[in-house]
């Protein structure tokens, strides 16, 4: 019964990665919570599926010529100083804690959600706007040295914060990546898409670096079960992408994001209080 729940929630997992670009990975630690593993072991648990699902929706996008892979590699790099620092703030707080903020995370981000389909239906058709300039380079030496330094100080503050969150929370920030690569490096919404899993594959490889050896060991079946199930997913939600109206999908994923924030935090209060 576990294994079959694992994978189940896995192929949600992995199509709301391929297809909408993040979203999906925040339901990896409650899943696994709910499988009987403690949250720090979730939250470590988590970062393998991210990871490895990640990696696999990015070489499908690539192939399909949505991954911006210079850029997607910059931010990553950027983001890996605010992984390894979540990751080792992790070690250091109660267990009760760390579900009670990943509980107030998702609620957030089931809020955030909710906002953002809302001012699409309010925004027309919702096709992919293309913004001027969105290839311009940030920073360059040659000929001369140049700097657009509030777009690059934009990418620096974003990056850093999803790198916290992936480290500590064991999340792979999609939900952040996708906005800041449309508004930091003003890219369209089909290569933000891509490239975000670009992101996540690098910060989920280096917060579970940073956490290895703490001891919070999860239930590898478990975790591979979810792995496989999400990856296979990811790559089916990447092809999909560019043949369906994501929309309706986003919505649904929406209304089940803040159904388990709400059953998470239901879980970690009595342990709060």
């Amino acid at each position: 019964m576990s294994l079959a729940l694992a994978v189940a929630a896995g192929a949600l997992i992995g199509l709301s990665l391929g297809a909408l670009g993040g979203g999906g990975s925040i339901l990896a630690v409650p899943v696994l919570v709910a499988l009987g593993q403690g949250p720090a072991q979730a939250t470590t648990g988590s970062l393998v599926v991210v990871g490895v699902t990640s990696l696999a929706g990015a070489l499908t996008a690539y192939r399909s010529g949505n991954v911006l892979l210079a850029r997607g590699l910059a931010f990553g790099l950027v983001a890996t100083g605010g992984a390894i620092a979540g990751a080792r703030a992790s070690t250091l707080v109660a267990e009760p804690v760390l579900l009670g903020a990943f509980a107030a995370l998702m609620l957030g981000v089931g809020v955030l959600l909710a906002v953002r389909q809302w001012r699409g239906r309010q925004g027309g058709d919702g096709r992919a706007k293309r913004p001027s300039g969105f290839d311009d380079p940030i920073i360059t030496f040659s000929p001369t040295f140049a700097c657009q330094c509030p777009r690059a100080l934009k990418v620096l503050v974003t990056a850093t914060a999803v790198g916290l969150l992936t480290g500590f929370l064991g999340v792979g920030g999609g939900f952040l990546v996708v906005p800041a690569l449309l508004v930091a490096l003003s890219l369209p919404i089909d290569f933000a898409a891509g490239t975000s899993l670009v992101v996540i594959t690098i910060t989920s490889t280096v917060a579970l670096a940073a956490r290895a050896g703490a001891g919070a060991t999860p239930d590898w079946t478990l975790v591979a079960a979810l792995t496989v199930a999400a990856a296979l997913a990811a790559v089916a939600g990447a092809r999909l992408a560019a043949r369906i109206d994501t929309r309706r999908l986003s919505a649904a994923f929406t209304a089940l994001v803040l159904v388990v924030a709400a059953w998470t935090a239901a879980t970690a209060l009595p342990a709060l209080v």
